[in-house]
């Protein structure tokens, strides 16, 4: 294991000017309610003198996560707590591949599965912010090649759409075809049978192959591959040196962690599933914990001539509500869950918080943003685990009051 720390000096600043801020006012005889919501997100009513000390400690969550990973044998995590300046905590569990006996570190690439999406977001509101394209722009316009869904409603489906599951298409369409390893340049063809369950805009449903329509996008809109977007446009200018998109990018590494699941009594090496690789702002990102320490800060505001805050508010702004169902609707103090364009959002304990989670055979990923309290965190497994199922919940219960 390795570990890596700096003190909580910018929270607990940002913390007790709030505090400040309210002896100032309390002296001048204005009524204050001190809550997280003074910091930009509804929140529970906090007393100041508490604020003033609250300093967030990660030893019990660090006790809790190592116990986890020890008991359930998970091959390798890396997992890193930051603020939009400084890496507050980084620790690496375990090996890159089961039965070796080569360490997990700070580089070692991991498929980070759908928390590609997060990247996908970032490129389509980048077109928008560059007038390339519009949110609001039907994709038959874009698009005009392709038929999508069933009824003739799907005609006014949006890049807002795409972006937001809320194309009222089926769930997961076709999302079995790449668990059988069918390609999205294969799948293409099928789109026109993708039976339309509502208008667009009206209903919720999680997609993979449809939301890589973000790929066809930006060959019209510019002209390259989504990969070199990508590539020329966030990670290079990021310094995300060892981040990738598609499948080479993952075999040609030296440095990468095996997919694992468990079968029976132990961890076996499972087969790189490479038609998620086709869809890759679904799912096709490579990433060390270095790499996503520096995704984490950008979208906490630290790079603004790369992520500019217009490009963060429309990506982090709900757009349609989640329903029941999914592993984060089992959280016990989520309060309400909306999908924005690229990102889940959620209320939880009266803080607005903001996440996105992945899974591809052999790895698992979790990322959660609370901007309001400049901090994030990110978890990354080789392992298909439920141990991920857990890891945001109990980071938001160790950090808020």
């Amino acid at each position: 294991m390795s570990l890596y720390t700096k003190p909580f000096f910018r929270l607990v600043t940002t913390l007790l000017i709030a505090s400040c801020a309210s002896t100032q006012a309390l002296a001048q005889g204005t009524p204050v309610q001190t809550t997280l919501a003074n910091l930009g997100s509804p929140g529970t009513l906090i007393d100041p003198l508490e604020v003033a000390i609250y300093e967030p400690d990660f030893t019990e969550y660090l006790t809790w996560l190592d116990t986890e990973i020890n008991t359930l044998g998970v091959p390798g995590v890396a997992m890193a707590v930051v603020s939009s300046t400084d890496t507050l905590d980084l620790h690496t569990w375990g090996v890159r591949t089961a039965g070796e006996d080569v360490p997990v570190d700070a580089d070692t690439l991991f498929r980070i599965a759908s928390v590609s999406k997060t990247f996908a977001g970032a490129v389509t509101a980048k077109l928008v912010h560059d007038r390339k394209q519009s949110w609001d722009t039907p994709i038959v316009s874009i698009l005009p090649q392709y038929s999508i869904g069933t009824q003739d409603s799907s005609r006014e489906m949006t890049l807002r759409h795409v972006l937001s599951h809320s194309t009222g298409l089926m769930p997961h369409a076709y999302s079995n075809m790449l668990d059988s390893g069918v390609a999205y340049e294969k799948i293409q063809e099928k789109f026109r049978e993708i039976p339309t369950v509502c208008p667009p805009g009206r209903c919720y449903g999680y997609q993979n192959v449809v939301f890589s329509l973000v790929s066809d996008v930006v060959e019209v809109s510019e002209h390259e591959s989504y990969e070199q977007y990508v590539q020329e446009r966030i990670f290079n200018p990021l310094g995300m040196h060892t981040a990738s998109v598609g499948l080479s990018g993952y075999t040609d590494s030296l440095n990468v962690s095996s997919a694992h699941q468990f079968g029976g009594e132990t961890w076996r090496i499972a087969r790189t599933n490479a038609a998620y690789y086709s869809v890759g702002p679904a799912a096709g990102v490579n990433a060390s914990v270095k790499d996503m320490i520096i995704w984490a800060q950008a979208n906490l505001g630290a790079f603004p001539e790369v992520m500019p805050s217009d490009v963060l508010s429309e990506q982090q702004t709900p757009t349609v509500e989640t329903p029941r169902g999914s592993y984060f609707n089992r959280w016990p103090r989520l309060d309400k869950a909306w999908y924005g364009l690229g990102w889940r959002i959620f209320d939880y304990a009266g803080v607005r918080v903001i996440h996105h989670g992945g899974g591809v055979r052999g790895f698992r990923s979790e990322l959660v943003l609370v901007p309001s309290l400049d901090i994030a965190m990110v978890v990354l497994f080789n392992g298909e685990t439920s141990l991920a199922n857990d890891v945001v919940p109990h980071f938001l219960d160790n950090i808020l009051p």
